[in-house]
C-alpha cells in the first residue's frame, strides 16, 4: 500500500467543517432563526485551546459539552475560524466561542444528518477562505497542533456519546 502524501484525511476534515461553518452561516441569513424543525447539537472539546466558555460550564464538562441550538439562543456570530452563540444556563446568559477545530460531532436531527470528526490530532486543518469566497485548505503541521505520540501513555480523557436516536423520524 502506497503512503497518501496528499492527506486525504486532512482535505475531508476540513470540508466537513466548513458545512459546519456555512450552515452557521445560512442561519445567520434567515435572521438568526432555524428554518422548519431544523435544530443542531454541537458536542465539542471544552479543553481544546481557544475555547472560550465560562469557568463553571468547563469545570462541569472537563472534556466535552455538548450544546443545542434551536429556539433559545442569542447574538450568532460565524467567522472564519470560529463561532460565537450566546445560550441561557440556569436563566443566566452566557457566552460561548468555538472554534471549529474543537467540534467533535455536528448534527441535525431534524434531517436524520450527522457528522463525526476525528480526534483533535487530525483536526488541525480549516478551509481559508479567498477574496473571492473560495476555499483554500491550510494545513497546520501536526507539532502545532499538539501531536499524538504512539509512546505516550498519558491517559486521555474521553467523552460521553450520546445516542441520537431518539431524534430521529421512524
Amino acid at each position: 500500500m502506497s503512503e497518501d502524501l496528499l492527506r486525504y484525511d486532512r482535505m475531508v476534515e476540513a470540508a466537513k467543517r466548513s458545512v459546519v461553518r456555512q450552515a452557521l452561516r445560512e442561519v445567520l441569513g434567515l435572521g438568526g432563526q432555524l428554518p422548519g424543525e431544523h435544530h443542531f447539537y454541537i458536542t465539542f472539546r471544552t479543553d481544546a485551546p481557544d475555547v472560550d466558555i465560562p469557568d463553571y460550564l468547563r469545570a462541569k464538562y472537563p472534556s466535552e459539552m455538548t450544546i443545542v441550538l434551536q429556539y433559545q439562543f442569542y447574538d450568532l456570530t460565524v467567522d472564519a475560524d470560529t463561532f460565537g452563540v450566546t445560550l441561557s444556563f440556569g436563566g443566566v446568559l452566557r457566552r460561548l466561542v468555538v472554534p471549529y477545530v474543537a467540534i467533535v460531532t455536528f448534527a441535525d436531527p431534524s434531517v436524520n444528518f450527522v457528522l463525526q470528526f476525528q480526534p483533535d490530532d487530525m483536526a488541525a486543518i480549516l478551509p481559508d477562505e479567498d477574496e473571492e469566497g473560495g476555499l483554500d485548505i491550510m494545513v497546520v503541521e501536526e507539532e502545532e497542533a499538539g501531536p499524538a505520540k504512539a509512546d505516550d501513555d498519558t491517559p486521555r480523557p474521553t467523552g460521553t456519546v450520546v445516542a441520537l436516536d431518539a431524534f430521529r423520524k421512524k
